[in-house]
């Protein structure tokens, strides 16, 4: 005989240890500390916590040369306490909602063009890290891809070079021997290539970014559209019938569960066929549209209509009586005195037959369609233009 096999355990049920539960509550609170509890802000304070990272290879770069005496040190610590300070004025900026009063709340630009500025002081403070310091010139220009429109890309860039070649030709001046004009050309012309290349990607990656954005609305509204033909008549714009289906057995559910009921109703439009028959399919349809049309003028919020099949509808009227759901039709059937059904055809009127009645908590209900439906029937057997109730107390004319 094989052994039970062990059951899993329930992942609903607490089991995290009382240790782990309070460290996980520590660092949800220490994350709404730092970087707020407002999802869009957490996101740009992230964002620019990571774009300090450069930041802080300038300071552990310069300070590892100046500990080891590549670089003075007294600039060096000028120079790494404004880095830090460029650091917390921006994190307190972001952090105390400051920035929301400005039309870029995660201050993109302003934060691109200040990381220039240091890596540029960086660039003339330490000779000997001038070519390294430049690959940090592209990847600043990278956090711009996507929240940078196409003018201010250009316009970095240009600032960029500008800026390093002001500081290239500058330093090439005032100190050759550490910043020999041949190499600062070489390094001149190597940044004037590369950074409109990565202003040019990033064109092309936040085109892209756009028409997959357009194209993700395009979808959903196709899909909403999809949706709704799948719920909608063609014809009419009232719902179809597998919808009122659904619709249906929906409201048993929430009758059943609240306790209370619901009433039924099949309209037929009286002597439809001859109408087709005698004026065409296009008056025809003209009839179907402006009964639907006079129905949503008179029915109440609640009720819910649908096409049926062919010239028959169902009204659906929750938390109504038999008496209450009778002044609804009685109202639409008053609505129909003097509605133009076609207007080819001002002349023409239209009644209907209905057949109503009430759910009755014991049954099906397919029972409840099938005894509209013989009551329907009924209502058209003595004359139509009338309407057929059944409740608790019985069948009765109105």
């Amino acid at each position: 005989m094989s052994s039970p096999r062990p059951s899993l355990p329930d992942p609903s049920a607490d089991t995290v240890h009382p240790v782990c539960a309070s460290s996980l509550r520590a660092l949800r609170w220490l994350g709404d500390v730092v970087l707020s509890t407002d999802h869009r802000q957490r996101i740009r304070i992230s964002r620019s916590l990571i774009a300090s990272l450069v930041y802080v290879s300038c300071v552990v770069l310069t300070g590892y040369s100046a500990a080891n005496g590549i670089v003075e040190p007294g600039p060096v610590v000028w120079l790494q306490a404004g880095l830090v300070g460029w650091t917390v004025l921006i994190y307190a900026c972001l952090r105390s909602g400051f920035s929301l009063r400005f039309s870029d709340p995660a201050l993109t630009l302003i934060q691109i063009m200040g990381a220039q500025v240091w890596i540029a002081a960086s660039y003339v403070t330490c000779p000997p890290l001038r070519g390294s310091l430049m690959m940090l010139l592209a990847l600043v220009l990278v956090f711009g891809i996507f929240s940078l429109n196409a003018l201010e890309r250009k316009l970095t860039s240009l600032y960029t070079l500008v800026l390093m070649g002001g500081a290239m030709a500058w330093m090439a001046h005032v100190r050759p021997q550490d910043y020999p004009a041949k190499i600062e050309i070489a390094h001149f012309i190597l940044m004037a290539t590369i950074l409109p290349v990565v202003s040019l990607l990033g064109a092309l990656l936040a085109d892209i970014r756009s028409k997959l954005r357009h194209q993700k609305q395009e979808l959903k509204q196709a899909l909403a559209r999809i949706q709704e033909m799948a719920i909608r008549d063609d014809l009419t714009g009232l719902h179809n019938r597998r919808h009122m289906g659904e619709m249906l057995v929906q409201q048993v559910k929430q009758a059943e569960r609240a306790g209370r009921g619901f009433s039924l109703c099949i309209l037929d439009l009286d002597h439809f066929k001859q109408i087709n028959d005698s004026f065409g399919h296009g008056v025809g349809d003209e009839v179907l549209r402006s009964f639907a049309d006079l129905a949503r003028r008179k029915l109440r919020e609640t009720d819910a209509l649908a096409r049926w099949g062919g010239e028959e509808f169902l009204l659906l009227m929750p938390d109504t009586t038999v008496d209450q759901a009778l002044l609804v039709v009685q109202r639409m059937r008053a609505g129909l005195t003097d509605l133009h059904v076609a207007d080819t055809l001002p002349e023409l009127r239209l009644t209907f037959s209905a057949g109503l009645t009430e759910f009755q908590f014991d049954e099906a209900l397919e029972t409840t369609i099938e005894r509209a439906d013989r009551l329907l029937y009924q209502a058209k057997s003595e004359g139509r233009n009338c309407t057929r109730a059944a409740s608790r107390a019985g069948t009765r004319a109105a």
